[in-house]
């Protein structure tokens, strides 16, 4: 649990996250030592655990803090995703972040899932609490769409708001691996065509 900290405290833990995520995203996980850590923030080593006990306390922190970032990398969630039009938007923004980043040099959910894997059980639930949180962003505005009448009282909002996160991390990988932006071009089309069928 972390402890209550003064403003000066919040600022410090915060570069040390800031420093940790960089590092992540250059490096990957096996790659950030604490020791690297510490001199990115300019801290020294007592410093950095006052605010984390072990380096797998500072890797969840920054899980659980990626997972509060936009589903998107680089992108604000572009008001609620509660129509066809803002699913399309979403869609669009994240192919042209992959197209401009080729996904390199981040660190994402998705991406700290694709290196901790099921093997470090605290790990993995604080990435599915993560991919949770998106999952329920989307479900809302699917909720809103179907209230509204724009989606089928049957539509099964579970499904549809898992296919399109699972289209969104899917096919990044894809893209990611292959190079192209074409894997996530062809499941975000994919998904939101399952939701469109809903129509």
């Amino acid at each position: 649990m972390t402890p209550r900290l003064t403003r000066k405290g919040l600022a410090t833990r915060e570069r040390i996250l800031d420093a940790a995520t960089a590092l992540i995203a250059a490096r990957g996980v096996a790659g950030t030592g604490t020791e690297d850590v510490r001199r990115a923030a300019g801290i020294s080593g007592s410093q950095l655990y006052h605010y984390f006990e072990s380096k797998q306390a500072l890797i969840r922190a920054v899980i659980i803090r990626q997972g509060l970032a936009p589903p998107v990398p680089g992108q604000p969630i572009m008001g609620a995703l509660d129509s066809f039009d803002a699913l399309q938007a979403w869609a669009d923004a994240a192919i042209e972040h992959q197209e401009h980043t080729g996904g390199r040099g981040e660190c994402t959910l998705g991406s700290l899932a694709g290196e901790l894997g099921p093997a470090d059980e605290e790990s993995r639930a604080d990435l599915s609490v993560g991919f949770l949180r998106w999952q329920g962003l989307l479900q809302e505005g699917l909720q809103a769409m179907r209230d509204r009448g724009d989606l089928r009282p049957d539509a099964d909002l579970d499904s549809l708001s898992l296919a399109l996160l699972a289209a969104l991390e899917g096919g990044i990988l894809l893209s990611q691996t292959m190079g192209t932006s074409e894997p996530l071009r062809a499941s975000m089309r994919a998904a939101l065509a399952y939701v469109n069928s809903c129509a």
